[in-house]
């Protein structure tokens, strides 16, 4: 009888037990990108609390900011340590972390996820993972040239250039109303070079010449030289563009009126907007097509920052739920407008009036670039590159000795 009783407490003490931890919920390990300072984080943290009270799961978020993110998840994931859910740039996830990530099609389908989700953003997610979607996108952004509509006012320009030769017609116009043409930093400049080889070659064209050394070999590489040299002859790149180093001419001739033209991502109004005021009205157009190129003005790196499960966890679904909760509605449209960034869910129609440009530039994109355009594909090389950019930008060199400097120093390597 004693025995039989004791069985029966210990039964209820389990079944005890089993209702608290089903009270508690789940808990999701989140490590995220983002400082708990910025826009993003705060939106975030605010999503994450609504997700909280609606389902008595937990959230242990965890704000890591860019460099706890790139140098200490893969570790942390190596060792075993659990983390369900965490965030960075499309490329970075699918590519570096791709074997630890879950395959989400089915979910997605389940969910109807696409129905209101960005069609080329999802293609772009399934595109960069091999064919199966592993991430879904947010915050999206698309690095182009971003100008300064009062300037092109002041100048007469009344038409983004389309192509190469108008494009130049628009640096001498701004040049002759007293401005900078084209500013850039150490931080982009080298996408400047990228672009201009890929409307020749696509960026697996660019990627190929930078991964095997063919600077010589490669006719589009002393072509872009050229013409890039053929700017800084006219006078159309910043006097300090061979040495600037980010933020400097970003924060500078940019935000302050100085310069036209910048080739740079959506994400800069965001960036500078404590400089520039309300008042500053932001234009953008796709980087100029070349004539003989492959590529045109439809070509460029656009992407997003994604959300990724770990395929070891064990609350996928409850860190899926919460992914659609951080990318759909409210806090979607929130983090629009306090970030200045481009909303996910399509339903969120209103774009912040600093990006009221970039949308029609967004729309016409179809072929889609990785960062620089493929220009930073060889780690090795990317730092003598940019050295080698910045001389030839600032008229220290001809695009014969470019390519040449190139050529032996990629030997060399």
């Amino acid at each position: 009888m004693k025995k039989t009783i004791a069985m029966l407490l210990a039964l209820v003490m389990m079944l005890s037990l089993a209702s608290i931890a089903s009270a508690e919920g789940k808990t999701i390990v989140y490590w995220s990108m983002w400082e708990s300072t910025e826009p993003q984080g705060i939106v975030i943290q605010k999503a994450v609390d609504a997700y909280v009270a609606e389902t008595g799961n937990k959230v242990d978020l965890q704000f890591k900011g860019r460099t706890g993110i790139r140098e200490g998840l893969q570790p942390a994931l190596d060792a075993g340590t659990v983390i369900d859910l965490f965030d960075e740039d499309i490329d970075r996830v699918n590519t570096l972390w791709g074997s630890y990530i879950l395959d989400l099609e089915e979910m997605v389908k389940a969910s109807d996820y696409e129905a209101t989700a960005i069609a080329g953003l999802m293609g772009a997610c399934r595109e960069v993972g091999g064919g199966v979607l592993k991430s879904i996108p947010y915050q999206p952004n698309v690095f182009n040239y971003f100008y300064n509509q009062a300037i092109f006012d002041e100048a007469g320009i009344t038409e983004v250039p389309q192509t190469w030769e108008a494009f130049l017609d628009a640096c001498e116009k701004v040049k002759a109303a007293g401005y900078i043409p084209v500013t850039s930093d150490d931080a982009y400049i080298l996408s400047t070079l990228g672009y201009h080889m890929a409307r020749y070659l696509g960026s697996a064209g660019v990627t190929k010449v930078v991964k095997e050394g063919l600077w010589a070999e490669e006719p589009a590489v002393l072509k872009s030289a050229q013409a890039l040299e053929d700017m800084a002859t006219k006078g159309y790149f910043s006097p300090t563009i061979g040495s600037s180093v980010w933020p400097t001419n970003q924060n500078g001739e940019m935000a302050l009126g100085l310069a036209g033209m910048y080739l740079n991502g959506s994400w800069l109004p965001n960036e500078v907007k404590a400089m520039t005021g309300p008042d500053f009205v932001w234009g953008c157009f796709s980087y100029p097509a070349v004539e003989g190129g492959t590529v045109g003005v439809e070509g460029a790196n656009y992407g997003a920052q994604v959300f990724a499960i770990n395929n070891k966890s064990e609350v996928a679904q409850e860190a899926f739920d919460l992914i659609v909760k951080l990318t759909k509605g409210e806090h979607d449209q929130m983090l629009s407008v306090e970030s200045v960034g481009i909303p996910a869910d399509t339903t969120n129609t209103e774009w912040p009036a600093a990006l009221a440009g970039v949308k029609p530039v967004m729309d016409s994109l179809s072929v889609r670039f990785p960062w620089a355009a493929g220009i930073e594909d060889n780690a090795d090389m990317t730092p003598i590159i940019k050295q080698e950019l910045q001389k030839l930008c600032a008229g220290e060199i001809t695009a014969q000795q470019f390519v040449d400097n190139l050529e032996a120093k990629s030997a060399s390597n």
